[in-house]
């Protein structure tokens, strides 16, 4: 199973956050990775842990202020990208743009999308997985392979129709290790999660009860 921890733009210590995840990983040899605000990408690239950029803009180097570069996210030690999160949703010719740009600095790439017919739309674009988040239900801590487990399946379903090399993971409300067996169960490949995370006490102890049914 595969763990992305998305920092959004939390008041959390990324860092720290950072160093627990690789720690964590290192000791259960479960792939966790990190998806900070782009300013930290270098500093939590530096802990060791895989990390993520939350965004790669759809242009290439020129006049475009503003934008997250994929050059330079790549630069930072970012390896991979999530596009078209529910809070930083794209046209689809921007999101097209954008895996492009992941794909000319070789990042693994995820794309969100709300439900079936808006995966397999996303699976058509031939990112390397997407995540199905039901809006409604991010940062409620109710996961959405227990509010209703038949999108996650549906979501499995719809993405292997299109394109079976495409990975499918279970976003929304994922906090505990319970939710990530069952996102398994459901047949999704990993798990994206934020506040579960960035929100705890103790980051550590967090991660650890996540991974313990697959470690």
């Amino acid at each position: 199973m595969f763990v992305l921890v998305n920092l959004k733009a939390y008041p959390c210590d990324p860092v720290a956050v950072a160093t627990a995840a690789h720690e964590v990983s290192e000791s259960t040899g479960v792939r966790i990775a990190i998806a900070p605000q782009a300013a930290h990408l270098s500093a939590v690239a530096d802990t060791g842990v895989e990390t993520w950029v939350q965004h790669v803009s759809p242009v290439e180097h020129g006049s475009h202020t503003g934008s997250t570069l994929a050059e330079a996210a790549a630069d930072a030690g970012a390896v991979g990208a999530l596009l078209n999160h529910s809070e930083n949703r794209l046209k689809l010719a921007d999101l097209d743009a954008s895996l492009d740009a992941a794909e000319r600095v070789d990042f693994e790439t995820i794309v969100c999308a709300n439900d079936p017919d808006q995966i397999a739309a996303a699976a058509a674009l031939g990112p390397d997985a997407v995540a199905v988040e039901p809006p409604e239900l991010i940062g409620t801590g109710t996961p959405v392979s227990k509010a209703d487990p038949d999108i996650v399946r549906d979501a499995v379903d719809a993405a292997a129709a299109v394109d079976a090399s495409v990975d499918v993971l279970c976003g929304a409300g994922i906090s505990t290790g319970e939710d990530l067996a069952s996102a398994q169960d459901l047949g999704a490949e990993g798990v994206l999660l934020a506040s579960g995370v960035a929100k705890a006490d103790d980051p550590r102890a967090a991660l650890e009860d996540l991974v313990d049914p697959v470690a």
